[in-house]
C-alpha cells in the first residue's frame, strides 16, 4: 500500500504541495496533461529549482501563457479568459468546471470535496451559505489548479493513503480582500477543527486556506509518520525564504510495512460441554479484550469428539481471559504460549447508504483495498427497513467502492 506523508513543519499551501509532488518524482508533463483536461486556456504549471536554507527544493508556479498567474495584469475567469463583469467565482462555478471536465471521476469527486469543504469554512466565517461565498477570480483560478493538481498528482503517483504531521501556524497579520486578518486566518481555523495544530511565533502565514482545505480533506490521519519503507522524498518550496525555518513542505512516499505483533494463544480441550455455551463464552471473551476466539473440532482420547477452544489474546489480558475460560467451560486446565501475528492495515469508516449509515472495515494489501461491512449495522438496517440483509450488504459495498 503506497502512502504519502506530508511533513508540515513549515505549514502547507497549494503551491508547496505541487512542488513537493514534482520534487518527489511526479513528471511535470503528466501533471500538466491532467490540468489540460480542465479546459482552461493557456494555463499550465511550471517548475523551478530553488533552495531554502541550502536544502534543494522545487517551486511550482501556476502560469498563464508562460507568466506567473500572480503577475497577471487582468482578472481571469475559470476558463482563462479576461473577466470584465464577474469579479468573483462561486462554488457552483468551480464545481461545474470540474464536473464538466475530462478528468477521471475519482479526481473530480475528490477535487469537488476539497472546494465544498473550503466554501463551508469560509461561509462559517462570513455568516453566509457556501453557495454565497465568492472567491476572487485570480485566486479562484490559482486554487482550482492547485487543488486539481494535488488530487491528480497523488493519483498519478498511485498514492492510496495520505497522512500528515500536525499543522504549524504562523502569527501576525495578512492582507486579504476583506482587509487585514490575523494569522492563522479565520478560514484556516475553521478548516482545521479537530486537526492537531501547533502555534509558532513565526511572523508569516504558514498554512493557507487552499493548503488547509486540501490536506484536511485528503488526509486519513494527522500525527507521527506511520511505519513504511521510504521510496522517495520531495521538498516543495514556499514563495518566501523565511529566516526562522526552511519554508518547505516535505513529502515522503513509501510502501506501508505490514504490522506484526506478539500475542498469546490460550487453548483448552473440551469434550463434555453443552454446545450452547460456546456463543455466550465467545461474547464474554471478546468483550474482555480477546483478539479472536474460535473452536476447532478434534477427535480426543477414547474416540470422543470434542473441540479445541482457541483464544488469541493481548499479553496483558492473560489472567482475565484465562479465568473466563476456566469459569465458563468444563475444562480442568488450559495452556498458553506466545505467537507472532501479522495483520493488514485496517480502518473503520462510517459509510452512508440508502438505508442509513454502516460501519465498513477497510483493509489494504498489495495496493488493493478490501471492504467488509459490519454485520450488526447491516442486520439492524435490514430489520428496520424490512429488506433482505444482503441488500444492505451490497448497498454498503457499493458505497464503499466510491469512498
Amino acid at each position: 500500500m503506497k502512502i504519502a506523508y506530508f511533513d508540515c513543519f513549515s505549514g502547507i499551501s497549494g503551491d508547496m504541495i505541487l512542488g513537493a509532488l514534482l520534487d518527489a518524482g511526479l513528471p511535470l508533463e503528466d501533471l500538466n496533461r491532467e490540468i489540460a483536461k480542465l479546459g482552461v486556456k493557456n494555463v499550465a504549471i511550471e517548475r523551478e529549482s530553488t533552495a531554502r536554507h541550502a536544502i534543494a527544493a522545487t517551486r511550482a508556479k501556476v502560469c498563464v501563457a508562460g507568466a506567473p498567474l500572480a503577475d497577471a495584469e487582468h482578472h481571469l475567469d475559470l476558463s482563462g479568459e479576461p473577466a470584465h463583469h464577474h469579479p468573483h467565482a462561486h462554488l457552483k462555478d468551480i464545481t461545474s468546471r470540474i464536473a464538466d471536465s475530462r478528468l477521471d471521476d475519482v479526481v473530480k469527486e475528490r477535487s469537488i470535496r476539497v472546494f465544498e469543504r473550503l466554501c463551508v469554512a469560509e461561509a462559517e466565517v462570513h455568516n453566509a451559505t457556501p453557495a454565497e461565498v465568492g472567491l476572487h477570480e485570480v485566486g479562484a483560478l490559482d486554487a482550482l489548479i492547485d487543488v486539481v493538481g494535488a488530487v491528480a498528482g497523488l493519483q498519478l503517483l498511485e498514492v492510496e493513503e495520505v497522512c500528515a504531521s500536525p499543522l504549524r501556524f504562523g502569527t501576525g497579520f495578512v492582507r486579504c480582500a476583506h482587509g487585514r486578518y490575523p494569522v492563522p486566518v479565520p478560514g484556516v481555523l475553521a478548516l482545521c477543527r479537530d486537526v492537531p495544530t501547533e502555534q509558532t511565533d513565526i511572523r508569516a502565514e504558514l498554512v493557507t486556506p487552499t493548503g488547509a482545505a486540501i490536506i484536511t480533506t485528503l488526509a486519513h490521519s494527522f500525527g507521527p509518520q506511520p511505519p513504511f519503507c521510504q521510496q522517495a522524498v520531495g521538498y516543495g518550496a514556499g514563495r518566501r525564504d523565511l529566516d526562522a525555518i526552511p519554508n518547505l513542505l516535505r513529502l515522503r512516499l513509501g510502501e506501508r510495512v505490514p504490522a506484526s505483533e506478539r500475542v498469546l494463544l490460550i487453548e483448552a480441550n473440551i469434550d463434555d460441554m453443552n454446545p450452547e455455551v460456546y456463543g455466550y463464552l465467545f461474547d464474554r471473551l471478546l468483550e474482555q479484550g480477546a483478539c479472536d476466539v474460535y473452536a476447532t473440532p478434534v477427535l480426543m482420547k477414547k474416540g470422543r469428539p470434542g473441540n479445541v477452544l482457541s483464544v488469541l489474546a493481548p499479553a496483558g489480558r492473560l489472567d482475565e481471559l484465562a479465568a473466563i475460560v476456566l469459569q465458563e467451560t468444563t475444562t480442568i486446565g488450559l495452556r498458553y504460549y506466545g505467537v507472532e501475528r501479522r495483520v493488514l492495515e485496517r480502518q473503520i469508516r462510517t459509510i452512508a447508504t440508502p438505508y442509513g449509515e454502516v460501519n465498513v472495515k477497510f483493509s489494504y494489501i498489495d495496493g488493493r483495498r478490501r471492504a467488509a461491512p459490519e454485520y450488526e449495522d447491516c442486520a439492524r438496517l435490514a430489520q428496520q427497513h424490512q429488506v433482505p440483509l444482503l441488500a444492505v450488504y451490497e448497498a454498503a459495498r457499493a458505497a464503499a467502492i466510491k469512498e
